[in-house]
């Protein structure tokens, strides 16, 4: 009896330890999502403002590529924001800068998907300016670009195919003008907002803060008339036999590599690094067109009304939702990394 007694004793302490542990670890997820305001464990991300911007998201009527587009922009943005918490903790960071660029980067999201309260005549600004009357052809919002474009279209140089791979290169310098443009318009919002400081002491901080800004808006306006220069002269010239790449990203980072003084060796490995990335732009394109595809294979089925029908077909198109935006942030993670090793691996050339 005694020994069963202990038995049943060792049993319950066994128990009350395994439920300790789950206690634990169900409190710290609790806390880990609800910590910054999440609502439990269920939490999209682990971080509040990125859940409230999802579950506005979620309100919007985004399209789905577009919907799981923001949804690997406020991955990148969690993954940046835990890496700078562990900064802080570590005493790196002292300047502010690090943080300026997270709030300037959290704010350039909300702009870029129509949620910072504004209505986005940023393009439309920048057309009014110049003197430019919308002709049928003007595909870009840019009169410098609709104009190469219409001549290039016109020039019998390109096959259809290749046609298509400039209208690429043409559509990415255009969102890269769209993004420099609410770069541009968060800075100087947040000139705005510095000119107001009353506090002396933040004064010299902020400043360092906004030189900061202002190199990331000068070297965008490089990297946009490098673009703009690289885009005339394939207009004019043509595709050559021996291009490396054909996703304009990866072409842009291949350039910059280029210009960056590296080493031989250094150029051929980043080469084979870049044409893996190449396949994974390619796949996330796959992707971003059958979840398009899907979308509409399911409005057409709830039109129609048949219940197990729609359940299906909203499987389908819930997984392939979750995989695009899946593929979207590994593609982003990488693009981060290889345009950050290409700028390091230049600056460490440049200083020798």
């Amino acid at each position: 009896a005694a020994l069963r007694m202990s038995r049943l004793r060792c049993v319950a302490v066994a128990l009350c330890l395994v439920a300790n542990v789950m206690a634990g670890k169900y409190s710290r997820e609790m806390n880990e999502a609800k910590a910054d305001g999440g609502d439990g464990p269920t939490a999209e991300f682990r971080i509040a403002k990125l859940n409230q911007v999802w579950e506005k998201a979620k309100r919007m009527e985004l399209s789905p590529v577009r919907q799981a587009e923001l949804h690997s922009d406020l991955k990148i943005q969690e993954k940046d924001e835990l890496q700078w918490k562990k900064m802080k903790v570590e005493g790196l960071d002292e300047n502010g800068e690090k943080e300026a660029q997270l709030r300037r980067n959290f704010n350039v999201i909300l702009a870029k998907y129509g949620m910072d309260g504004k209505r986005d005549t940023r393009t439309l600004e920048n057309n009014s300016l110049k003197d430019h009357d919308i002709k049928e052809g003007d595909i870009f919002d840019d009169p410098r670009l609709d104009k190469l474009w219409n001549k290039a279209k016109s020039s019998g140089k390109f096959s259809s195919e290749e046609l298509l791979s400039l209208k690429r290169e043409f559509q990415h310098h255009k969102d890269k003008i769209h993004e420099y443009n609410i770069l541009m318009d968060t800075v100087s919002r947040t000139e705005e907002i510095h000119k107001n400081v009353i506090s002396p002491l933040e004064g010299e901080a902020k400043e360092h803060v906004l030189h900061q800004k202002h190199t990331d808006l000068k070297q965008k306006m490089r990297d946009l008339n490098q673009g703009f220069d690289r885009l005339r002269k394939l207009s004019h010239e043509g595709f050559t036999e021996d291009s490396e790449f054909r996703e304009p990203r990866v072409i842009e980072l291949w350039e910059a590599a280029k210009r960056a003084n590296l080493s031989t060796d250094e150029l051929d490995s980043l080469k084979e690094e870049l044409h893996h990335f190449e396949t994974k732009v390619e796949k996330h394109s796959h992707y971003q067109e059958q979840l398009e595809l899907s979308h509409q294979k399911l409005q057409h089925v709830e039109a129609l009304g048949d219940k197990e029908h729609i359940k299906r077909n909203q499987e389908k198109y819930n997984t392939l939702a979750e995989k695009t935006r899946e593929m979207g942030y590994k593609m982003k993670k990488h693009l981060q990394d290889l345009s950050n090793k290409i700028s390091r691996q230049g600056l460490e050339h440049n200083e020798l």
